[in-house]
């Protein structure tokens, strides 16, 4: 699908911009992300983290600058968002699988209805990767009678049984009870080191540490300062990024 070649970006965001009414909650974002990276966004309330990788995948309209995504732009054309969309997985804070459908169905569903892939080759994918969020044996059980740390690693499952090229987190332990998050951070630390893409917007620092090539700072839409983690968390530049550090790091 994409016709620049490796070198490329696989996500080039250039001069974003994107008003929520008279709110400019993105102020001209410029992003480069290589194939096989992993970036972790991170900034106050507020600073349009959230709303930037909304944007990747088009759950968000921009207003002004461009996205492409694996050499497809992001426009109001319905065809390229469907493509875009069908390459970049999203996991949210809350699980959004549906109640009245097994764990197996809800897995299932994308590949069949999306890829047309055949039923039974596509639950042999779903019971794949729910082994390879270690929870399998929950295959047949519907999302209520998980635990909110399960149904998380349930609908990380669900996002690579489409196998995308790109992985959107977007806080993804944040909703959670703190002895679920550890659970939910091992399954996404296991992907990190299969070299998927990732964007992951978290508090978790210690997972910025230990999984991203890039840690990115937010702060009324603008990133105010990107570093590898090192340097980001050892010698931060700017008094915004050193201010933020000090409030979440105990």
């Amino acid at each position: 699908m994409d016709q620049t070649g490796d070198t490329a970006p696989i996500i080039r965001i250039q001069g974003l911009h994107k008003w929520f009414g008279d709110f400019h909650v993105l102020q001209g974002i410029d992003l480069d992300v290589t194939k096989g990276e992993r970036i972790v966004i991170c900034g106050p309330s507020g600073s349009g983290k959230s709303t930037l990788i909304r944007c990747i995948n088009r759950l968000e309209d921009h207003q002004k600058g461009s996205i492409v995504v694996d050499g497809i732009e992001l426009t109001t054309d319905i065809k390229n968002i469907e493509a875009v969309r069908a390459e970049v997985g999203m996991v949210f804070q809350h699980f959004n699988l549906f109640p009245h459908l097994t764990i197996l169905e809800n897995l299932a569903l994308g590949p069949i209805w999306v890829r047309k892939t055949p039923k039974k080759e596509a639950e042999e994918a779903a019971m794949y990767f729910l082994e390879k969020v270690h929870i399998a044996e929950q295959a047949y059980k519907y999302p209520g009678q998980l635990s909110g740390g399960q149904q998380q690693r349930v609908a990380i499952a669900r996002s690579l049984c489409m196998k995308p090229k790109v992985m959107l987190f977007d806080e993804p332990t944040s909703a959670l009870d703190p002895e679920m998050v550890k659970e939910v951070l091992e399954v996404m630390i296991q992907l990190a080191q299969e070299g998927i893409t990732m964007l992951v917007v978290t508090h978790e620092m210690g997972f910025a540490k230990s999984v991203a090539h890039r840690v990115l700072f937010m702060d009324f839409g603008q990133v105010v300062e990107q570093n590898t983690p090192v340097d980001f968390f050892d010698h931060p530049r700017h008094e915004r990024t050193k201010l933020f550090l000090s409030q979440i790091l105990h």
